[in-house]
C-alpha cells in the first residue's frame, strides 16, 4: 500500500509490504537513519504500535527535504496514511492519536528590515 505524508518541507513516500516488521528509510535501516534523536525513532513508530501492527508490516519509505525532526514527523503521517488505506477499521484509533493530521505550521517567511521573520536589528537611541 502506497502513502504520502508531509510535514514542514519534507514529502514522504511510504509503502507497506506484509513482512516482520523492517523499517528501512532510503535505504537504510530506520534506526542507522535517526542515529543519535530517540524520540524520532518513536514518532516514526508510534502508527504501527496505535493499530497493534508493529511486527506485520515492512515499512520502506523515500523521504526528501527538510531536516530529521520534519522527515520523521512525515513519515509517520504517511504511514498512518498507508495504515488507514490497508484497514479502514484502524482509522478511529489513528486519528484519536493525531496521527492522520497533517501538521500545518510552516518556516515564518523573512520580512525586509528584519534579520529573521521577528527579530529586529538592535535598537539605539544616539
Amino acid at each position: 500500500m502506497l502513502a504520502t505524508g508531509r510535514r514542514k518541507e519534507s514529502v514522504a513516500r511510504v509503502s507497506l509490504v506484509q513482512g516482520g516488521g523492517r523499517i528501512l528509510i532510503n535505504g537504510m535501516d530506520y534506526q542507522e537513519y535517526f542515529r543519535g534523536h530517540p524520540s524520532l525513532l518513536t514518532l516514526v513508530r508510534r502508527p504501527l504500535e496505535v493499530v497493534g501492527a508493529a511486527g506485520a508490516f515492512d515499512v520502506i519509505a523515500n523521504v526528501r527535504g527538510g531536516g530529521t525532526s520534519g522527515q520523521a514527523g512525515a513519515i509517520a503521517h504517511g504511514l498512518a496514511r498507508a495504515l488507514e488505506a490497508v484497514d479502514p477499521s484502524w482509522r478511529s484509533p489513528l486519528k484519536s492519536a493525531g496521527l492522520l493530521r497533517r501538521d500545518p505550521r510552516m518556516k515564518e517567511r523573512r520580512k525586509y528590515g528584519l534579520k529573521k521573520a521577528r527579530k529586529a536589528p538592535q535598537y539605539s537611541k544616539r
